[in-house]
């Protein structure tokens, strides 16, 4: 059966045989609509492009009921090697769950020439918030409210699930928890941009990567935009810097 698919949830790979190459990976309950924008910055600018659609995604939330990390990193690793075995040199793009993923695959490939983050899910959380998101899996509670669609612009809009899945938020923070014990030394170069006015990743989580990064770091505030800042107020300046970071760091 073939799944209906939300609009412009469409996974999206670019392949014009440029030697750079560019992972863009979106964010938890959303879809590739999220982080379109800046895939078709990167295939402007030359790059080999991959988009992928996390399984669960971009559907119904049901879907995403019967996936977690496992099966979004596993996603996530496919992708990156589409695009290892055509391109000379990668670098790795992803907003919220997507920038965990992110972070992820740069502890798995320390030859990723260099990691965009926007707003990532990056800090261990403490012992009482994962204890209380595992209570309520055990009690058989399927879906927390919905993140989707934290914007400050009020011409945009995410098509993103109205719930969160608790069972897949847990296997998230489960995974941060242990691949974050990594980031000291982590030695590609990072950029990492985040909102001040961020309603559902805190900006603390930035400040805590920030500060046990090993690489060369460089930041940007995203001052206009809330927690989806690729379809904010600061879309576009997204888009610039990250394929001006990787410019630099793929020359």
């Amino acid at each position: 059966m073939t799944e209906q698919l939300l609009p412009g949830a469409e996974p999206w790979s670019l392949i014009a045989g440029k030697d750079r190459g560019a992972l863009v990976i979106h964010g938890l309950t959303s879809n590739p609509a999220s982080m379109r924008g800046i895939a078709d910055a990167f295939a402007a600018a030359g790059y080999d492009v991959e988009l992928p659609r996390l399984p669960g995604h971009g559907t119904t939330v049901d879907d995403l009921l019967t996936t977690d990390w496992a099966d979004w990193s596993g996603e996530v690793e496919t992708a990156y090697q589409r695009l290892a075995t055509r391109c000379r040199t990668v670098v790795v793009v992803g907003l919220s769950l997507g920038g965990a993923l992110t972070l992820w695959l740069g502890t798995e490939h320390p030859e990723i020439a260099g990691l965009v983050c926007i707003n990532p899910v990056a800090q261990p959380q403490p012992f009482e918030i994962i204890d209380m998101i595992a209570g309520a899996v055990a009690d058989g509670t399927e879906l927390f409210p919905g993140v989707g669609g934290d914007i400050a612009d009020p011409e945009s809009s995410e098509n993103a699930y109205d719930g969160t899945p608790v069972a897949g938020l847990l296997s998230l923070l489960n995974a941060v928890a242990d691949f974050a014990q990594a980031y000291p030394t982590m030695r590609m170069p990072l950029m990492l941009m985040n909102s001040p006015q961020d309603h559902v990743v805190e900006p603390a989580q930035a400040e805590y990567l920030a500060t046990h990064f090993g690489g060369p770091l460089e930041r940007i505030t995203l001052e206009r935009s809330y927690h989806v800042a690729t379809l904010d107020y600061d879309k576009d300046l997204i888009c610039a810097e990250s394929v001006a970071f990787a410019h630099r760091v793929t020359a």
